[in-house]
């Protein structure tokens, strides 16, 4: 399986990127992963409505122009749908059975995401109502997708 993780905004802090390290190589012996950041906008306290879509429009294109036809693209949004750890482990063996080997998490930047990407997406993934720091969200991601091999392979990790 390919899992690509695009990104808006490059990851800052050095507990972040180690974490978001170790995940991806323990993630190695089940799928490639790899993670993609695409450059984020300036989006400053207090931007109005339209400088705060246009921020998004920007961030959007370029998350748009990373995917192909043919893949599973999971948005995150915190408007999506709640899954547990097993919901999602079994959503991934799901396209993976279905011949559908090539998917992509998309994270926003600050704002979040454009609905060109919602509307683009197979799912689009909340991990819940309370807001995270977007970097922080990459990190979380990729445990939740390391932790779904892991159940997927009935091996311990999940309790």
């Amino acid at each position: 399986m390919n899992i690509r993780i695009i990104a808006v905004g490059k990851i800052r802090e050095k507990f972040i990127s180690e974490g978001s390290q170790e995940y991806l190589k323990r993630l190695r012996p089940y799928a490639h992963v790899e993670v993609r950041e695409v450059p984020d906008e300036k989006a400053p306290e207090g931007l109005s409505v339209r400088e705060a879509g246009q921020v998004k429009v920007r961030e959007g294109e370029r998350v748009l122009r990373q995917l192909k036809p043919g893949q599973v693209v999971i948005a995150l949004d915190s408007r999506g749908r709640m899954l547990s750890s097993e919901q999602l482990a079994g959503e991934i063996s799901g396209w993976g059975l279905a011949g559908k080997s090539d998917l992509v998490f998309v994270v926003g930047g600050s704002l979040g995401l454009h609905r060109d990407i919602i509307d683009r997406a197979d799912l689009v993934l909340s991990f819940g109502k309370m807001t995270f720091p977007h970097q922080l969200m990459r990190l979380v991601l990729l445990e939740q997708i390391y932790r779904a091999f892991k159940i997927n392979k009935g091996e311990p990790y999940h309790k």
